[in-house]
């Protein structure tokens, strides 16, 4: 069956990321025995077993982000919180999910993928808050300070809007092919050092 180009970038990251999720397990589980032996005070174990923890969560929000989803298959509400609880734990931005029901995976990938693009906004911390009324989903982030580059923004609309795509950035060149995949138009606004997007 032919695939086209984001698709095949989908099965991509769905395989880096499940390769990457078991040595992370294996990883864990060697923190955990070393803890049985009493050395899990040391400053080296706890470091590895934060970077450990970050890193699977990172790595699961990944897999919904960048990889493959089936048009009909869902997602847990809980796990989604489960996802953002460990991924923001400490972070500077913060992410309120207001979702009560679980959410076609499809929906959550590209909610993820703009919560990326508004990591990218809010670089020094922020507040960024995610709710559903019937089919349309808002996502609304705010902060003191932020940086927005409003050609990457633009991407959401216009696919040519800017050829400045780097690693860093990535994530809102694939907005707009995700959300065709949904069937969704993806809208911005700014108001300040506020960024409202719905969908």
């Amino acid at each position: 069956m032919a695939r086209n180009a984001v698709e095949l970038n989908a099965l991509i990251g769905s395989r880096i990321c499940h390769d990457l999720i078991s040595p992370l397990g294996a990883i864990g589980n060697g923190v955990e025995l070393l803890s049985m032996t009493g050395v899990s005070a040391a400053p080296e174990i706890t470091l590895i077993a934060e970077s450990v923890e970050n890193a699977n969560a990172r790595i699961r929000f990944f897999r919904i982000a960048f990889g493959a989803a089936g048009r009909d298959t869902m997602i847990g509400n809980a796990e989604v919180r489960r996802f953002l609880r460990d991924l923001y734990r400490g972070n500077r931005m913060r992410v309120d999910w207001r979702l009560s029901e679980d959410t076609l995976r499809l929906e959550a990938k590209l909610a993820f993928l703009i919560l990326q693009c508004f990591e990218s906004a809010l670089p020094w911390g922020g507040k960024v808050a995610i709710t559903r009324n019937g089919e349309t989903w808002s996502i609304f982030g705010s902060a003191e300070r932020t940086k927005i580059d409003k050609d990457l923004w633009s991407l959401f609309s216009n696919p040519s809007a800017t050829d400045e795509i780097s690693a860093a950035s990535v994530h809102f060149a694939l907005v707009a092919p995700t959300a065709a995949l949904v069937g969704r138009d993806v809208k911005v606004t700014f108001n300040g050092n506020a960024i409202s997007v719905s969908f």
